[in-house]
């Protein structure tokens, strides 16, 4: 139980059905959607899409999606690869023709096809209830009747604006500004988009007037973007991978992904009895900085969009955790791995949904950096991801930019079972963190029994290349004495990630949490 003398949040308990996620209307929003009769895919979509509208420096309808879900009275947990691929003309050749080393961050070559509105799409008609238009209809009211920004929305809008570009500096400023805390955020025109979506489906964002917006757009600044990468567009059933921690599975999507990382990372974690350290404490930090760095390099070589079947198995055999866990000195540093192959983000939106027949859904939904690519159509003003920066340059690497290609992602839906039951979908947001954010929450609950909010809510670290980004949360002696082990250790200007989850309990209770981070809340009935 927590200490009620401090400040903090419970943790929400219900029994019929719960939303978590970073904002407040959305969740609010996926519980009418339940309680209308909608199952538990029906309201993580309705969520996800306002999601769009509440946080659009985050994620939108020009980005990308993948979800874990299982359906009513089944454990078998199912994924959904809803991201996009690279115009077919991509060519990483002649980006090093022109000099570059890496895949422009703000120009059309970054920019996939969204995936996420065809994986939204399919969802509806395969595992939802009520149909695209009802699912739909509650992002059209807020984009046309506006949302007022949140504080941490205002916070990242501010922080992320500068790379807004052409008709996107009319479609997400205020005055020529980024909104204040408070202030009205209108999208209309996003709202006719999501309007033709509702009537004649997935055809009328990848063909026609809305997708010729959208190239025309990066035709303009010389992306090479044709109709038929838009309308050939479409998302992939995909099986999960999983792998086991101290009698808990954790169940992660597969590559282009980068959740194998989390289960590789956990499968080091396990050479070390880190049940017997202080949960807040350097020595524990140290050995997850250590993990993580030699998990994230595994990553970095391998994690790809071709057939990963064989290298996958690799990844994640047993033996090949050991070899790197034994790496490891409690005492010093290892050098930091290579530079990561693929640009590192924070700006991802995450929603999870468990319905009153215990369907769970966890979906995760992103632009990649803030404001994605920063280009937006000029009519409609859909901002485009720039999640083809996950390529690489580099000669011969398996991620390495072309033309039909999905990137190596970073974002990473979770969920757990215990004894072969679902018991906890789960994501954490914040670009590269996500697998060790996804292995520090597990280890919290199942080595420290902390509990889902103080899980969540509990000081973050991260191995992110040279540094050692360290919250302002851990006590001062924490970062003396990891700087004594060689760690360059920083404090972030922004918070590490942010994380929901939903726990369902043996006695059929639903406990939620969201994290403070953000904006968000859990909400059950």
């Amino acid at each position: 139980m927590r200490d009620f003398h401090r400040p903090g949040r419970s943790e929400v308990l219900a029994t019929q059905g719960m939303c978590a996620t970073s904002h407040p209307l959305a969740a609010k929003v996926a519980l009418d959607i339940l309680a209308d009769g909608g199952n538990a895919m029906d309201a993580a979509i309705a969520g996800a899409v306002l999601l769009g509208i509440c946080e659009p420096q985050m994620t939108g309808i020009g980005g990308d999606c993948f979800v874990l879900y299982n359906r009513a009275g089944e454990d078998e947990v199912r994924g959904l690869n809803g991201s996009g691929r690279a115009p077919v003309a991509a060519d990483a050749q002649m980006l090093r023709d022109r000099g570059l080393t890496s895949v422009p961050l703000h120009g059309p070559e970054a920019v996939t096809i969204p995936g996420a509105v065809d994986a939204f799409c399919h969802l509806a008609q395969t595992e939802g209830r009520l149909g695209l238009a009802a699912l739909l209809q509650p992002a059209i009211h807020y984009a046309e009747e506006g949302v007022p920004v949140a504080p941490r929305v205002a916070f990242d809008w501010a922080d992320d604006a500068e790379v807004l570009q052409g008709a996107a500096l009319q479609h997400f400023l205020i005055d020529g500004r980024a909104p204040r805390v408070g202030q009205i955020f209108r999208a209309p025109q996003q709202a006719e988009v999501l309007r033709r979506i509702a009537r004649h489906g997935r055809d009328a964002f990848y063909t026609g007037e809305i997708a010729d917006d959208m190239i025309a757009a990066l035709a303009e600044r010389g992306g090479v973007h044709t109709a038929a990468d838009f309308a050939n567009t479409e998302c992939t059933p995909t099986v999960p991978i999983a792998g086991s921690y101290n009698g808990v599975e954790l169940l992660e999507h597969p590559p282009n992904g980068q959740g194998a990382t989390a289960i590789l990372l956990l499968g080091i974690l396990k050479h070390f009895d880190l049940e017997k350290l202080d949960p807040f404490g350097a020595e524990r930090v140290h050995i997850e900085a250590e993990a993580t760095k030699l998990a994230y390099d595994a990553r970095n070589r391998f994690i790809a969009d071709p057939d990963m079947s064989a290298r996958t198995e690799q990844f994640l055999a047993p033996e090949t955790a050991a070899r790197l866990a034994d790496l490891i000195d409690p005492r010093r540093v290892i050098p930091a791995a290579a530079p990561l192959t693929e640009a590192v983000h924070k700006d991802t939106v995450y929603i999870t949904v468990v319905d009153r027949d215990r369907m769970s859904v966890s979906l995760i939904y992103s632009i990649y950096h803030g404001f994605g690519s920063g280009i937006a159509s000029d009519k409609f003003g859909i901002l485009l991801q720039n999640r083809g920066a996950g390529f690489t340059l580099e000669p011969g690497h398996p991620n390495q930019l072309g033309g039909g290609k999905r990137p190596m992602h970073t974002i990473i839906p979770g969920m757990l079972r215990t004894n072969g039951k679902v018991t906890m979908p789960f994501g954490v947001m914040g670009g590269a963190y996500q697998p060790a954010g996804h292995a520090r929450l597990l280890t919290n609950l199942v080595d420290h029994d902390l509990g889902l909010q103080h899980s969540i809510v509990a000081p973050r670290a991260f191995a992110d290349g040279a540094v050692l980004k360290l919250e302002s949360g851990f006590a001062p002696q924490v970062g003396k004495q990891l700087s004594e082990l060689g760690h360059t250790v920083v404090t972030p200007n922004a918070p590490i990630g942010g994380a929901q989850a939903i726990r369902i309990r043996a006695d059929g209770v639903l406990q939620g949490a969201s994290d403070p981070r953000k904006d968000g809340c859990a909400l059950g009935y």
